[in-house]
């Protein structure tokens, strides 16, 4: 079946129409660094996804895992990716010699939030950096280097949406700061934690559809 569409959005204007604006919160909630929350955060996650496009704009998204805490914090500007084997196609490689350009997100299993980090990005295989990367005695042959321009928290919803964490127990203590808490201390609110908190479980619970 061909689709063909009469409604196409195509100016900044119509889009805001329907959408509306971020809230005062969501635009102070990004910082430039790796602070305790996001270091906490990168620490146990096992998991991410890797966002990168040529110079032409062709875009590829390349999932990447290890035990949890793989990607090293060298200072809280700069993060360290191991390149494992793989099927040597290197889209992700070879897009970052075309635009440095990155997109992060990590992911705990059982935690609904997750970390999204973007900066530049650079290959390296100095032998300091790649024997800190070694995992299971090897070590990997190229390290990607992320410089941090933006660290932020998003929300859980599309979590939620999905069920990807279905067995999840609300009750168990976290490992990793709470929304509330990180988003109080990156965007320097004026607020209560529990007040916070409450208002994200509210919008978690109305606010999904």
């Amino acid at each position: 079946m061909e689709w063909t569409f009469e409604k196409i959005i195509g100016t900044e204007k119509e889009l805001r129409d329907i959408m509306g604006y971020p809230n005062e919160v969501v635009i102070r909630k990004t910082i430039n660094y790796i602070d305790t929350h996001c270091k906490n955060f990168i620490e146990k996650s096992p998991f991410i996804t890797v966002a990168t496009a040529d110079s032409k704009g062709n875009f590829d998204v390349s999932p990447k895992g290890d035990p949890a805490g793989f990607v090293k914090i060298l200072n809280d500007k700069m993060l360290a990716i191991p390149d494992r084997p793989g099927n040597r196609k290197a889209d992700t490689l070879s897009n970052i010699l075309q635009n440095p350009n990155i997109g992060l997100i990590f992911f705990i299993p059982g935690i609904k939030e997750t970390l999204r980090v973007n900066g530049e990005a650079k290959i390296v295989t100095d032998d300091r950096v790649l024997e800190l990367l070694s995992c299971q005695g090897k070590t990997p042959s190229l390290a990607i280097i992320v410089q941090v321009k933006e660290a932020f928290m998003h929300c859980a919803k599309c979590i939620i949406r999905s069920n990807l964490w279905m067995k999840t127990d609300d009750n168990v203590e976290r490992t990793v700061s709470s929304l509330a808490k990180t988003l109080i201390d990156h965007a320097k609110l004026d607020i209560s934690q529990e007040e916070l908190d409450a208002r994200i479980k509210n919008d978690e619970k109305t606010n999904l559809y």
